[in-house]
């Protein structure tokens, strides 16, 4: 059986807190507003591979309002999602994903982000790849006031 999941996530960039993206740290004066460490690129990934193998969604499994999430590593989160994908049978197959954010430059710590994921989810790099967009300066990923992905899964069992 082979299965496609789906995520999406976007959350508003302020100061005083560090942007992250895929688990890694990238400089910048302002990081995502969010009820964990904001994460956006590993919810969306926790949010595909949820969907793809029918277990739910990360806000069933980490409700927002519960303060025990409060600032919580969504790598550790994104574990305990995979770990339970895994528990079902499911292999994942590939992963693709799209980061819509017009600052910083992305492309520099693509490499260092593809093998976070892969780590984390115990899988070859080369079965994970991201890309950026900007938002040509239109809207709020344009002003650099937010940052957005997608995250397409495929999982066989």
């Amino acid at each position: 059986m082979i299965k496609v999941g789906l995520g999406y996530d976007l959350h508003r960039l302020v100061e005083g807190r560090k942007l992250l993206l895929g688990g890694i740290h990238i400089p910048f004066e302002r990081g995502e507003d969010g009820h964990s460490d904001g994460d956006v690129l590993l919810h969306a990934i926790s949010d595909a591979l949820l969907g793809a193998s029918g277990l739910g969604d990360i806000g069933s499994f980490f409700p927002p309002e519960e303060p025990q999430w409060k600032d919580a590593d969504s790598a550790q989160l994104l574990k305990t999602v995979v770990s339970k994908v895994y528990d079902e049978g499911w292999k994942i197959e590939n992963l693709d994903c799209v980061i819509k954010l017009e600052k910083p430059k992305f492309i520099p710590y693509r490499t260092q982000v593809i093998k976070s994921i892969a780590d984390i989810l115990q899988i070859d790099e080369n079965q994970v790849f991201v890309k950026a967009k900007t938002g040509e300066k239109l809207a709020e990923i344009g002003r650099s006031e937010a940052v957005e992905v997608w995250s397409v899964c495929l999982l066989s069992r």
